[in-house]
């Protein structure tokens, strides 16, 4: 037998003997999203995957990819507990299995709301899902699992608006997490020019109850999350919300308040924060029209700061080629970034 053909019978029979992972879907008290207006519960599912080698491996430690998915997706979904059109223990599987990146942890709680996303941001209606993911999420997996509960051994990735909750967390948290991977970020650009208001209500102004909004279309439950995230009410009730329109008349404080949480309006404050991050990746496809000029933008500030980064714009949509770009991209990056060495203090 040629050496060749050995050498890839025995990595193949490596890769099976170490099999699959394992996943483990938990609980989390949640301390900074008790009384959240919108009566979403503080208790909060967080899919975890455990890699091949943890439960052989007793004394071992690994770092942590904290994953964020996107609006009106869930943990289950994206962890295989449901069908769906992505599958993360299964790249997982295959890019471990096959050696393309060293193993490692992966996170990702459930952001699924009454507004079917958080948007990662901190209001009174959605609770502060900042603080949730950045330090108490943090914080049980480093109390509870085996992991290098260091800042070097930290990642955080999303996608869409988990895509977006990567960019504000990592920005605002590099003490946190040392690399980001954004794909298809959403909602990184202030809109500077809003429609004007029509005269009459608009679809988000007439819903009414959290009911109505699991009914209503696509654009208006993300204007009613948006609203939640971003111009909370506590004095307007029933959902807690200010939008930009009140009788179809257009409200620019609403607007600007928005814009200030969009990240590309905010970057520049966090120049320092962003130099201490080790690395930073992000893309989009070429379909996915305003996210990739969105991310464009961002290639040129940071170019202009003269931070390292990497950026790529590549042929696909929003959806169709985001497990390829996690295998071929994310996960080998967070590999080459992250610090698989325990830290003893």
């Amino acid at each position: 037998m040629k050496p060749a053909v050995l050498l890839l019978l025995c990595i193949a029979a490596a890769a099976a003997q170490s099999g699959p992972g394992s996943v483990e879907r938990i609980k989390v008290h949640a301390k900074s999203l008790e009384g959240n207006l919108e009566g979403d519960s503080p208790d909060r599912d967080v899919s975890i995957y455990l890699p091949p080698s943890y439960k052989k491996s007793p004394d071992r430690r690994y770092p942590v990819l904290y994953f964020l998915h996107g609006f009106t997706d869930d943990d289950a979904r994206w962890f295989g507990l449901q069908k769906h059109w992505i599958s993360l223990p299964a790249i997982l599987d295959k890019v471990f299995a096959r050696g393309a990146a060293k193993e490692m942890i992966v996170v990702m709680p459930n952001a699924f709301t009454a507004f079917q996303g958080s948007m990662y941001s901190n209001s009174v209606t959605t609770g502060d899902w900042e603080t949730f993911v950045s330090r108490e999420l943090v914080a049980y997996m480093d109390g509870h699992y085996r992991t290098i509960p260091d800042v070097a051994s930290r990642g955080l990735a999303g996608h869409s608006m988990g895509g977006y909750g990567a960019m504000r967390l990592g920005m605002k948290n590099p003490e946190v997490f040392s690399s980001i991977y954004l794909l298809s970020p959403c909602c990184m650009s202030p809109n500077l020019s809003p429609r004007p208001g029509s005269g009459s209500p608009s679809p988000a102004e007439k819903i009414k109850t959290q009911e109505e909004v699991a009914k209503a279309d696509f654009m208006t439950k993300a204007t009613l999350a948006s609203a939640a995230a971003w111009s909370p009410n506590p004095k307007n009730p029933p959902l807690y919300v200010d939008l930009p329109t009140k009788d179809g008349e257009f409200q620019p404080l609403v607007a600007a308040k928005w814009a200030a949480n969009a990240p590309l309006a905010m970057v520049d404050q966090y120049i320092p924060n962003l130099r201490r991050l080790k690395a930073i990746a992000f893309d989009a496809g070429t379909q996915d029209r305003s996210i990739a000029a969105g991310i464009q933008t961002l290639d040129g500030i940071l170019t202009n700061y003269a931070i390292s980064h990497t950026f790529e714009i590549y042929e696909g949509d929003h959806v169709n080629r985001i497990a390829e770009r996690i295998e071929t991209k994310a996960l080998p990056f967070f590999s080459n970034n992250l610090s698989f060495t325990v830290v003893r203090k």
